[in-house]
């Protein structure tokens, strides 16, 4: 098991990207740890009465030439949106890097696949296979424009490809429905996905027809983030794994139901 480490984290930057949407750019109080993409962190939550438990965020990007990472995210409930008040030059309490990690692709030309905030953990991963030298796309969708994220900082590593239910941005409908999945169009090797679950279970049912892999982030509720706690518990052919510790990063083979 790789050392987990408790810090308080700087905060450099907090940047609005709508309403919904935030990035925190923070900094450790030493150098940056090993980090993997795909894992992610569990973040206290400061002065909010009803937020007792820390919070799974996941990594969007490590920096080790800065020496910072980034959080990408959304305004749900009273916790996330007390973080999103967060100013620069405090400090955000984080227990990291949790959990497992996407591996490697054996062959090249690799389509990763995000939904709204379920782009997370997908930029650090883009990052990641580039610099390894492996041809990257990337997929985002959301209901409209104003939930395409981060779609420049994907440029950095490969194509951007973007689907809107409104048509405001790329072509219109889910992910699943972009002109890609195409049989002539599609070229790609091996799927990375994350995001609603309904869109990651129709990802693995075309990796299925195509005989190709697909790598799923699962987004279950995580407490502990150090599989105490059981909540977390997901149904695989091997029996019940806790997601933050074997997870949250699956084949979607191992997964009933998928």
């Amino acid at each position: 098991m790789k050392k987990k480490f408790i810090h308080d984290m700087l905060v450099l930057e907090n940047k609005v990207l709508s309403n919904k949407y935030f990035l925190l750019t923070l900094q450790p109080p030493q150098g940056m740890p090993e980090i993997a993409a795909g894992q992610f962190t569990q973040v206290e939550i400061k002065n909010s009465k009803n937020t007792f438990l820390r919070r799974p965020i996941s990594i969007h990007d490590v920096d080790y030439d800065k020496n910072n990472l980034k959080l990408l995210i959304q305004v749900i409930g009273e916790g996330t949106k007390n973080l999103s008040q967060i100013k620069v030059g405090e400090t955000l309490n984080m227990i990291y890097p949790l959990g497992n990690t996407f591996s490697l692709p054996e062959k090249d030309n690799v389509l990763l696949v995000g939904g709204g905030c379920g782009i997370a953990p997908l930029l650090y991963l883009a990052r990641t296979l580039s610099e390894k030298g492996f041809k990257v796309t990337s997929l985002v969708g959301g209901a409209s424009q104003c939930d395409i994220l981060e779609a420049n900082e994907y440029h950095k590593y490969g194509e951007v490809l973007v689907t809107t239910m409104d048509a405001s941005m790329g072509e219109k409908g889910l992910v699943t429905q972009h002109s890609i999945f195409n049989t002539e169009k599609f070229i790609y090797s091996k799927i990375y996905t994350c995001g609603p679950e309904p869109m990651m279970k129709a990802l693995a049912g075309i990796s299925r027809e195509k005989d190709i892999d697909c790598e799923v982030s699962l987004e279950n509720m995580m407490a502990c983030g150090v599989g105490a706690c059981l909540c977390c518990v997901v149904d695989t052919i091997d029996g019940n794994k806790c997601t933050c510790t074997e997870g949250p990063v699956f084949d979607y083979r191992e997964l009933k139901g998928w």
